[in-house]
């Protein structure tokens, strides 16, 4: 995977660092970013090579949202193309069958924190930041923000954060749900490769179906959920991966799983 504005490494089997980098500008958003997302998330869900994605920022931030250089004097026709391209990169984010985590190593306003929120989750520096700044400029978050925000802190904390538009601390982002974990800035990236690592070893069908029921919670009522569920759990009793963690755990040793 080549891009532009993003880098792609694997630091190991079964773990993709993709780092966002356009340092120069904080790593903001442009349209040949979004683009490039669309096709990254695309790529993952074909391939079944990454069992676990983690995303981070080039230098000292790891988001600071749109590239309001590159949406200043375009015309509407315009906005609404790049909006376009924005919306189906979020929208196949979201579906990206592979679980997704944010290692936010600095500021992460506007799409930056919108790209934490539709991770499956997030670890951030003590020191990192966050706000859903867009009233300040005549919009609003338009990359799913104002729903999977409520779904992270809840409805009121979700309005106060968004109708202020005022940034909040790392501590405050722990204290309301909005991340995880806080770490030493230095200890960030290793923290959440240790965490990228646990889930890797794990049977990744299972992993797969696990998030898809989780985010089923969401959305639907306890026994809509449940049978979602249950389909889920379904179709990994056929897979030679069960096969394999029944047979590792009695043989009492560690399970080679293939994904198969």
């Amino acid at each position: 995977m080549e891009y532009k504005t993003l880098t792609c490494d694997n630091p190991e089997p079964g773990i993709l660092l993709v780092t966002i980098n356009r340092p120069e500008v904080r790593n903001a958003i442009n349209s040949t970013m979004m683009a490039e997302f669309l096709s990254l998330w695309q790529q993952i869900e074909q391939d079944s090579a990454a069992n676990c994605v983690v995303i981070t920022g080039a230098g000292s931030a790891f988001c600071a949202g749109a590239d309001l250089k590159e949406r200043s004097g375009i015309t509407i026709e315009t906005w609404n193309e790049h909006h376009a391209i924005l919306e189906r990169a979020m929208e196949a984010m979201i579906a990206c069958p592979v679980p997704i985590i944010a290692a936010v190593n600095g500021p992460a306003f506007g799409g930056g924190l919108e790209l934490v929120l539709a991770s499956d989750s997030a670890y951030a520096a003590a020191n990192a930041t966050f706000a859903l700044p867009e009233v300040k400029l005549g919009i609003i978050p338009g990359a799913m923000g104002t729903q999977n925000l409520p779904r992270a802190c809840g409805t009121r904390r979700a309005k106060e954060i968004c109708m202020t538009g005022e940034p909040f601390s790392a501590a405050e982002a722990l204290e309301w749900g909005v991340v995880n974990r806080t770490c030493d800035p230095g200890s960030l990236l290793d923290e959440v490769l240790q965490v990228a690592r646990s889930i890797s070893a794990n049977a990744p069908l299972a992993i797969r179906q696990l998030k898809r029921a989780i985010a089923a919670a969401d959305d639907t009522d306890l026994m809509s959920g449940y049978r979602i569920e249950q389909e889920a759990y379904d179709r990994l009793i056929p897979t030679a991966d069960r096969e394999e963690g029944i047979r590792a755990f009695n043989e009492k040793r560690t399970p080679r799983f293939q994904g198969l």
